[in-house]
């Protein structure tokens, strides 16, 4: 890699601290967040934390069911492993790019071509981007009355560009033209066998494997949204489970820009300005903001990083083969 992308990519790191920062620098009694994090309920934090692992296995289950539809099978302790260690590096990569390693994995022990890797992930994360636009909806609906102006555009702008984009991967000849040179660049047979793989592996999931996909998909969402209504509760927030979802989903739709590793500093920009709205403070939105993060990413990447040392990814080349 160049020097210059090298630092380009430490760069882009760097905003969503560099924004944190700020936001923390310009409240009005920054003492209230350490106040509020020490006064907190250690209750509903360690419910919080302990259902990190229900949504874990949710989702590993999710993601055995994407590849069954394709005839592969791949045992939970294994899957388990690897979905941990991959979810570790998305976790510190913007845009969560760090989650194709599974498709490592799968190359690795099961043989599996890197085409019908890549379609998985992309399947388990097309679940995710949809709920969440569906849930960003409601939000906007909710809060249509303090959503005005340029942040009603950009919020339902989000909602719609989530729905409509990933649609390409189902039009036959657009996704072809959209996608192949991307492939080209990953095969050195200019693509084509890989690309027609992985969209049959991707369009294989469009029918019936979504009624079990989906329902797990929102119960994973349905935790995450609890796991903020008990983080709320921790430090006196009288803050509904209704409320919590509203935020934290709009908060994930900006976490999916990519230039904030894990959403630091753009999830807590967001919180102090609609706390406020909602009659809380901008100090209340920081501190929910922080403990989010420590409660849900950071543990989970503490979890991945256990992993990623029990289950190191396996040596391999780039995605060179469809």
């Amino acid at each position: 890699m160049k020097p210059s992308r090298r630092l380009g990519r430490a760069l882009v790191r760097l905003v969503g601290p560099a924004l944190l920062a700020l936001v923390i620098l310009r409240l009005p009694d920054r003492g209230a967040i350490v106040h509020a994090v020490a006064s907190a309920s250690a209750l509903p934090l360690a419910v919080a934390v302990l259902l990190n692992v229900v949504n874990i296995h949710l989702k590993v289950v999710r993601w055995q069911i994407i590849l069954r539809a394709r005839g592969i099978r791949y045992g939970t302790r294994r899957a388990w492993a690897s979905f941990l260690t991959s979810l570790y590096l998305g976790l510190l990569t913007p845009g969560r790019v760090g989650d194709v390693l599974r498709a490592r994995y799968l190359k690795h022990e099961l043989d599996v071509p890197y085409a019908e890797g890549i379609a998985s992930i992309v399947v388990d994360r097309l679940c995710d981007l949809y709920v969440l636009a569906v849930c960003v909806a409601v939000a906007a609906v909710r809060y249509a009355p303090v959503l005005a102006g340029s942040l009603a555009w950009i919020t339902w702008a989000g909602v719609v560009g989530t729905l409509i984009v990933p649609l390409i991967l189902l039009v036959p000849g657009i996704a072809e033209a959209v996608l192949g040179r991307a492939f080209a660049r990953l095969s050195p047979d200019g693509g084509r066998a890989g690309l027609a793989r992985f969209l049959e592996a991707t369009r294989a999931n469009i029918g019936r494997p979504l009624l079990l996909t989906l329902p797990l998909t929102v119960a994973t969402f349905a935790i995450n949204y609890l796991q903020g209504w008990l983080i709320a509760r921790s430090i006196g927030l009288p803050m509904t489970l209704l409320d919590a979802t509203c935020l934290l989903a709009i908060a994930s739709l900006l976490g999916l820009l990519p230039i904030s590793v894990s959403g630091v500093g753009l999830r807590e920009f967001f919180f102090s300005l609609a706390f406020p709205m909602l009659g809380f403070t901008p100090e209340g939105g920081v501190t929910f903001g922080l403990l989010v993060f420590f409660v849900i990413y950071l543990v989970i990447a503490g979890i991945g990083f256990v992993s990623w040392q029990i289950a190191p990814p396996p040596s391999a080349p780039a995605l060179d083969r469809g």
